[in-house]
């Protein structure tokens, strides 16, 4: 049970960076926006921090040079090239989010400004809804980083995570116990002439010998021969 809950746990949290990089990069705000009877409209789509940016141009090139680690590892490693990147080369990045920053804030007002008094107030309310949740995830983050400790568990939790491991252990060693029996049973089916009782296996296709090859290389000669005589005797006639 433990190690259930943990995997849940762990899909959780990619779950929720997941959604983070993906309102950072304005995918997925337009269905959450206008999920509330709106959704004849498109909002503009918030732009590329200059970090992202990086992170999106350089993540093909730094994937092929490393293409042994896991997208943890590969974070990690271009967030490092991203903070010894020279001031020159960070301002390329950091001038193309600018400007597209500006491009979003004129598509904004265009978009605020076609609203209905309840479209514009449902908006307003999910927008709440969003920094809500985003500032109770950065106080369980920060909490977690300061070793606040975790809350108890109930007796219920704790009945399950300590009976549930044994019958784990015990499934596994029944699932061996029955992968043996069963090949033990299946070689006296055979030996019994039942072998239709044996579960099937897939033949694998049996390759051509050298041997085997020159062997039809003739057949297929003389049926190409007859062929042709065939051919000729119907001219003639």
């Amino acid at each position: 049970m433990a190690g259930v809950l943990s995997l849940l746990g762990r899909a959780a949290t990619v779950v929720t960076g997941t959604q983070r990089l993906l309102r950072a990069c304005g995918v997925g705000s337009a269905e959450k926006c206008f999920s509330r009877g709106i959704s004849t409209y498109e909002a503009p789509k918030r732009p590329l921090t200059a970090y992202l940016r990086f992170l999106v141009e350089n993540r093909p090139v730094f994937k092929q040079k490393n293409p042994e680690i896991n997208s943890k590892e590969l974070l990690k490693k271009m967030a490092g090239a991203w903070r010894e990147l020279p001031a020159s080369q960070k301002q390329v990045y950091e001038e193309a989010s600018k400007t597209e920053w500006q491009r979003y804030e004129k598509e904004v007002a265009a978009f605020k400004a076609q609203l209905t008094p309840a479209q514009a107030a449902a908006l307003k309310e999910e927008r709440s809804r969003q920094q809500a949740k985003r500032r109770s995830l950065r106080i369980k983050r920060e909490l977690t980083v300061l070793g606040k400790p975790k809350n108890p568990r109930n007796a219920f939790n704790i009945f399950v995570s300590e009976k549930f491991k044994p019958y784990m252990q015990l499934a596994e060693d029944d699932k061996i116990r029955y992968q043996n029996e069963m090949k033990l049973w299946e070689a006296k089916m055979i030996q019994l002439g039942r072998e239709d009782l044996v579960r099937s296996r897939k033949k694998k296709p049996k390759k051509k010998t050298a041997e085997t090859a020159k062997k039809t290389e003739p057949v297929k000669a003389s049926s190409r021969e007859q062929k042709v005589k065939l051919k000729l005797k119907k001219s003639e006639e």
